[in-house]
């Protein structure tokens, strides 16, 4: 009975990729489905179009660049929470997880204002600061949650071994969690490429594809968005398979304990 539950939930979810994906190769002039015939029509369309590439390389430059800085900036943020001092760490925590707890709208209306008030509105780098305050608590939980799987005692020998800080961060640290880091960007990437709420507030001029995609549903609905979305859905589908290949890469075996921890070939 949980079998048939849960297949029927997730058949009920796949529905509307089921029927997004073909529609975007219809033949047909307007949404139809089943789709009369196959075409490529409606993806020339799409990569014809400069308008819609324009939204494009604007998404995959912002969501780049902000990946990028939430990658530093909630990095650091999680190496503090997990090393540093443990007396205010809750309240810290919670203050790097609101943009995740707070509705998207009450975010949106915040940072409108303080964009308005400091020029930013409407520029490509209101909009990178705005998808990297969004990003940092992604990167947070995944190299938090890596960081605590880490031993350690393994920066404690480095340190031992007269590492400055910088080295055994760069020579230990970073190293072993490469797939983590790697699978957190990829999140913040996405989670850049795919925001709509706090875009639609603060990026004036600025087009991004969810952005245009909402704009021409408002004015009207061609298949040309079946075709956006059917290349959004890939995208995402390929993304989280890398992620969870990295992930299970990464995954680090436990540190050996006992008599034998302290041989040589344990401590390297």
């Amino acid at each position: 009975m949980l079998a048939v539950i849960g297949v029927t939930a997730l058949a009920f979810l796949m529905m509307p990729i089921v029927i997004v994906v073909p529609m975007s190769f219809s033949s047909a002039q307007a949404l139809t489905f089943p789709p009369p015939g196959l075409s490529w029509r409606w993806y020339d369309s799409l990569f014809g179009d400069p308008d819609w590439m324009e939204a494009v390389w604007t998404s995959l430059g912002i969501a780049a660049i902000s990946a990028s800085s939430a990658l530093v900036l909630g990095g650091l943020a999680a190496y503090g929470l997990d090393r540093g001092l443990q007396r205010w760490r809750s309240l810290a925590e919670a203050n790097f997880m609101a943009p995740l707890i707070v509705p998207g709208v009450i975010t949106a209306v915040a940072l409108y204002f303080v964009f308005a008030w400091t020029g930013l509105l409407g520029t490509y780098l209101g909009l990178v600061i705005a998808h990297t305050i969004l990003a940092v608590p992604l990167i947070i939980i995944m190299i938090g949650a890596s960081l605590r799987s880490l031993d350690v005692r393994i920066e404690q020998v480095a340190w031992s071994l007269g590492a400055s800080w910088s080295q055994a961060i760069g020579r230990v640290v970073l190293p072993t969690l490469t797939p983590s880091i790697v699978a957190a960007w990829i999140f913040a990437f996405v989670t850049s490429f795919d925001e709509i709420i706090v875009t639609s507030f603060v990026a004036g001029a600025q087009t991004t594809v969810p952005k245009k995609m909402y704009e021409d549903l408002i004015l009207e609905i061609t298949p040309t968005i079946t075709a956006v979305a059917t290349l959004l859905i890939g995208t995402t589908v390929v993304a989280l398979g890398l992620v969870h290949l990295l992930l299970k890469r990464g995954q680090l075996p436990s540190v050996q304990t006992g008599p034998a921890a302290g041989s040589t070939h344990s401590t390297q």
